[in-house]
C-alpha cells in the first residue's frame, strides 16, 4: 500500500494530475480531460463541479475501481492496487550480488525505498531501528544511489538513476 502511495505521489509530482490520472490503466484511462472507468458495472458519469476527486488504494478492491459519491462529500474512488507489489522479492545471482556489494541490510533498504518512502517506513518494513534506517539512507546517499527530501521533521528518500541500475541490474 505505502509503495503504491509513494509511486503515486512521484508520477503526481513528475506529471501533474494528468500524468497521474493516466498512470491508474489498465481498468481507466485519461482522456481529453475525462477518466474513463472500464467494465464498470453501471455506466454513469460523475461530475466534480470543483469538489475534487479523492485516490483510495485498496488491496482488497480486486478488479473494478468504485465510485463513491455524496454530494455534500468530494467523490472517492477506490481503485485495486498490484497485490504482488513488494511481496515478490528478488532473487537468485543478482540479489546475492547486491548483498555481496553493499551488505544485507543496505541492499534491503535499497530495495525498499524503490518507490520512495520515510525513514521510519524503512525501519518498519524491514524491522530495523529508525536510527539504522537513517544510517543506512545516508550511507547510500553519500554513495550516490538515494536522494533525500525533507519536509519539515519528515526525510521521503527516492532512489536515483545510478540507484535504480542498480536495483534493476543483471548481474
Amino acid at each position: 500500500m505505502d509503495a503504491d502511495r509513494a509511486r503515486r505521489a512521484r508520477t503526481l509530482l513528475d506529471g501533474g494530475a494528468e500524468g497521474l490520472l493516466s498512470g491508474l490503466r489498465p481498468k481507466m484511462r485519461w482522456n481529453a480531460g475525462v477518466l474513463e472507468v472500464h467494465d464498470y458495472p453501471t455506466e454513469r458519469d460523475l461530475h466534480l463541479d470543483g469538489r475534487g476527486l479523492l485516490l483510495v488504494p485498496s488491496f482488497f478492491c480486486a478488479r473494478t475501481p468504485v465510485a463513491l459519491v455524496d454530494p455534500a462529500l468530494p467523490p472517492v474512488l477506490v481503485y485495486p492496487i498490484d497485490r504482488l507489489d513488494g511481496l515478490a522479492r528478488r532473487g537468485g545471482g543478482g540479489q546475492q550480488a547486491l548483498e555481496a556489494l553493499l551488505g544485507r541490510t543496505r541492499a534491503a533498504v535499497l530495495e525498499v525505498v524503490g518507490d520512495g518512502c520515510s525513514t521510519g517506513e524503512v525501519a518498519r518494513r524491514l524491522r530495523i531501528s529508525p536510527a539504522a534506517a537513517s544510517q543506512h539512507a545516508t550511507v547510500l546517499r553519500n554513495a550516490g544511489l538515494l536522494a533525500t527530501h525533507r519536509d519539515r521533521n519528515t526525510a521521503l528518500h527516492t532512489l536515483t538513476p545510478l540507484g535504480r541500475a542498480m536495483l534493476s541490474a543483471p548481474f
